[in-house]
């Protein structure tokens, strides 16, 4: 099964169509910008491995091109597998975990050094999987095992909330992320049901605009890991760019291909221009 990312220009149609991007797999890395130790197609099942589970590795992955970002929904399954290395101060092993991210920076960032791959990245907005509870001066984490909403490339995360199980058990994961711009709510979901839950896992009130001081950013993941480790693989990920909240994960239902669908938002007038519509985009096996 092949995956594809694409990112069209309409011409002279308007710049406000709607894009869903969809990746089933990982089974080619076409549309993403792969960094540091980042790779498509790897192990069972297509993934995208973030960073393999080895000492002192940065990752990321981020779209080729800057999409909406006023306004989203994603959804994505993870799995954190095969931890080791040295203990945090709770005597949990494996480490570091990684973030959701909108960044203005570059489609290259992310991809050498600082805290989940993410530390430094600014102006962007992040939520982060964390996995190890830093714990020294000043006290980054809560505990071992925590959501965050990071902003301008800062780990010390803003909102914070913990999660049991651990997130690095082995098990799939799913992740929801919605930001309505109305109201300026962000909400972040995480299940190893599948089953997205009734009320968030975590939820602020935060002006994204106001941080990356525009509409559009490069959308993708960053991780990383310290003298502990773990696999950092990203099963599936479909993204929204309008606050559309998604039910199920891109993966959870069989396709024939990955695909990408742009939806033109509006109706342009006269003859010849172009009229609402939906254009499927199938990935070439």
């Amino acid at each position: 099964m092949m995956s594809l990312l694409a990112l069209l220009s309409f011409g002279t149609c308007p710049a406000s169509a709607a894009i869903t991007v969809v990746f089933s797999d990982f089974s080619t890395s076409a549309g993403l910008q792969l960094n540091g130790n980042a790779a498509a197609g790897a192990g069972v099942g297509n993934v995208l491995r973030l960073v393999p589970a080895e000492t002192n590795q940065s990752g990321s992955a981020f779209s080729t091109a800057q999409v909406n970002a006023s306004d989203f929904s994603t959804v994505f399954q993870f799995r954190l597998s095969d931890r080791g290395g040295i203990a945090d101060g709770s005597g949990h092993v494996g480490a570091d975990g990684f973030t959701f991210t909108l960044q203005t920076v570059a489609n290259t960032a992310g991809g050498s050094g600082g805290g989940l791959g993410y530390e430094g990245l600014s102006p962007s907005v992040a939520v982060e999987f964390d996995t190890f509870a830093n714990t020294g001066a000043p006290i980054f984490d809560p505990s071992s095992n925590h959501l965050g909403i990071d902003i301008n490339g800062t780990v010390v995360s803003a909102q914070t909330v913990d999660v049991a199980p651990d997130f690095d058990d082995g098990n799939l994961w799913t992740a929801w992320i919605d930001y309505n711009n109305a109201t300026k709510t962000l909400e972040v979901r995480a299940s190893e049901t599948g089953i997205r839950p009734t009320l968030p896992t975590l939820s602020r009130n935060i002006d994204i605009f106001g941080i990356l001081n525009q509409n559009t950013a490069f959308v993708g993941f960053t991780a990383g890991t310290g003298g502990a480790f773990e696999s950092h693989d990203i099963l599936n990920w479909q993204y929204n760019d309008t606050f559309s909240p998604i039910i199920s994960p891109p993966g959870a239902v069989p396709e024939p291909s990955s695909f990408v669908i742009f939806t033109l938002a509006s109706i342009c007038g006269g003859i010849g221009a172009c009229q609402r519509q939906k254009r499927l985009i199938r990935a070439l096996s």
